[in-house]
């Protein structure tokens, strides 16, 4: 079983960037689609983005699409979220997720918070 550990949440201003990255241990990240989710203040999760085993395919919600770039380095055993413009409505606890395919996602990492101040 992968564990996967996020990093890289803060503090950022409406416009600027941020990049999170969930690094993986214990199995190879690359038998594994990884996804993107958060969890907004007395919201329910919802999807961000995922990729691929390869990293050939991605997806994303409409709500960050052509603001947040999906990435991994299987070399490197991790995923990474590069979010740029960011919003005060991003403003979330992001979670790093890994599934056989897209859409089954059981393993979980603990979460970074990701504050956007207008």
């Amino acid at each position: 079983q992968v564990q996967l550990v996020e990093s890289g949440g803060g503090l950022a201003a409406a416009g600027g960037s941020l990049r999170l990255s969930c690094a993986a241990s214990g199995r190879a990240l690359s038998d594994y689609v990884v996804g993107w989710f958060r969890r907004a203040p007395g919201k329910s999760r919802e999807f961000v983005a995922s990729i691929s085993q390869t990293g050939n395919h991605t997806w994303y919600a409409d709500s960050v699409k052509d603001r947040f770039t999906i990435s991994r380095d299987n070399a490197k055993n991790s995923g990474y979220l590069q979010m740029r413009n960011l919003r005060p409505e991003d403003t979330a606890v992001y979670y790093c997720a890994a599934g056989p395919e897209f859409d089954v996602f059981g393993i979980w990492g603990q979460g970074t918070q990701v504050t956007v101040s207008s």
